[in-house]
């Protein structure tokens, strides 16, 4: 499972949180914030299927000229303007890029905080039925009091079950962890 995260460190954060703000306020002053992050969402579901593009947006040997040149590219494919598509244009002439995703991240985070809407990862090891996805979004509003908006990944590793990020919050009903725990309390038998 491809994932970026802030596991780079306070730096990093720093640096996406601040580029997040100024595009939420940009998009919040043009009445664009809806459309800014369907855009970003976009591109982040384009980076998550594209090993090609993570690679161009995390290795530091690419220049910026190049890296600007296939942005371009991927953005009028996508068709990808506007805030967004600037916005990513300027990441990418900044040599920013490898903040991209967190990026995006702290941008959606803003737009939840600012709807009231609470952000929920799930991660299953396979791509649920829109049913089960229902009820697990029922019970993440239950728990929250409020909208939930769901980031639903897939983890093949984790064998069965799911894990929930909610906030400073995580519940991990995967097989993959009961498994381990079942291994661990095995060594201590002997």
């Amino acid at each position: 499972m491809a994932q970026s995260g802030s596991n780079e460190g306070p730096l990093l954060s720093g640096v996406a949180l601040r580029y997040a703000t100024a595009l939420f306020e940009l998009a919040r002053e043009s009445n664009a914030v809806d459309a800014v992050a369907d855009d970003l969402g976009r591109f982040n579901e384009l980076i998550q299927g594209s090993e090609d593009l993570q690679r161009l947006i995390r290795n530091p040997i690419f220049t910026a000229e190049e890296q600007s040149g296939a942005v371009d590219a991927i953005l009028n494919r996508a068709g990808i303007s506007g805030l967004a598509g600037n916005f990513i244009r300027l990441v990418a002439s900044k040599r920013r890029l490898f903040a991209l995703p967190d990026m995006i991240r702290a941008y959606q985070d803003r737009v939840s905080d600012a709807k009231g809407i609470v952000r929920a990862q799930v991660i299953l090891a396979e791509t649920p039925s829109d049913g089960v996805l229902n009820e697990i979004k029922a019970a993440l509003r239950d728990v929250a009091k409020a909208d939930v908006s769901v980031d639903v990944r897939i983890d093949p590793s984790l064998i069965g079950g799911l894990i929930v990020k909610m906030g400073s919050r995580m519940v991990d009903a995967s097989v993959r962890t009961k498994l381990n725990s079942i291994r661990l309390a095995m060594k201590e038998v002997r």
